[in-house]
């Protein structure tokens, strides 16, 4: 297999689904495609994280649903679905319809959720966040088996993303299930992690090469590429994510990643 640093830079951009309405997203949406974005995706929460904690909001999967026909050449996923609000048999099956609706171009984001809120307003059980990593264990499979079982099969094997950094739990699952693992943290806290994830993969006799190491960038599109994003792809990290919300979805800084991105695949 190849090393992960064979693998090409890709530019993430998260388009966080609060305090805009719905057109001003697909628009948002449509001049990341044009710019030449190579991933565009929400986040799996039901209220904004930031600011006005009741303003506008949209939902994760019928947002992807829709992105799907919208867009033709951009990958498109959630940053990252919560494991706990759906079956996991019915996630994978509207993992396969959005699938087919963006012609092969979904990612399949999960992570085991951590937004309280969430759980209380919309009746889930919250649990400890070990309860969820393990529910989070238990949904792979089932997963995996689910696609295996449908009629329309998937159009390609989906991409699975799996965000976090637990040592014990998540980051055994990302060993076994995972095409991408999202990282959170500084430069040397990815090496470490790193680390640790390899020998997971050698406990599961994976190459852990198989794994594209995606990592959370800057931050909001009004930043460029720094010193941070150097320090991590020289780690192992090439897929970088940055975001930007509403209202006004500022992308100042969009034309120094896509270029930053070009001079490291040149």
């Amino acid at each position: 297999m190849a090393n992960a640093i064979d693998r090409p830079v890709r530019l993430g951009v998260q388009v966080q689904p609060q305090h805009a309405t719905y057109q001003q997203i697909r628009d948002t949406v449509r001049r990341l495609e044009d710019a030449g974005v190579d991933v565009v995706m929400n986040w799996d929460h039901f209220f904004p994280l930031n600011g006005e904690p009741d303003g506008l909001h949209f939902e994760c999967w019928t947002t992807l649903g829709a992105w799907a026909e919208q867009t033709s050449r951009v990958e498109i996923g959630a940053l990252v679905t919560c494991n706990s609000y759906r079956n996991p048999d019915l996630l994978a099956d509207m993992a396969r319809t959005v699938d087919h609706v963006s012609e092969g171009r979904l990612i399949l984001g999960i992570g085991s959720g951590w937004f309280e809120r969430d759980y209380d307003e919309y009746g889930y059980e919250f649990g400890t966040a070990g309860s969820r990593l393990d529910d989070l264990a238990a949904a792979m499979p089932r997963i995996r088996e689910r696609w295996a079982r449908l009629n329309p099969a998937p159009t390609r094997p989906i991409p699975v993303m799996i965000g976090g950094g637990g040592e014990k739990k998540t980051l055994r699952i990302v060993a076994e299930h995972a095409t991408i693992w999202h990282s959170f943290g500084d430069a040397d806290t990815l090496r470490h992690k790193l680390g640790v994830l390899g020998r997971h993969c050698e406990d599961v006799g994976r190459d852990p090469g198989e794994i594209e190491v995606s990592v959370a960038a800057a931050g909001s599109l009004d930043q460029g590429p720094g010193e941070d994003a150097e320090a991590k792809y020289a780690a192992g990290a090439r897929l970088f994510t940055v975001h930007t919300s509403g209202p006004d979805h500022p992308l100042d800084q969009l034309d120094a990643w896509l270029a930053w991105r070009d001079e490291h695949n040149a």
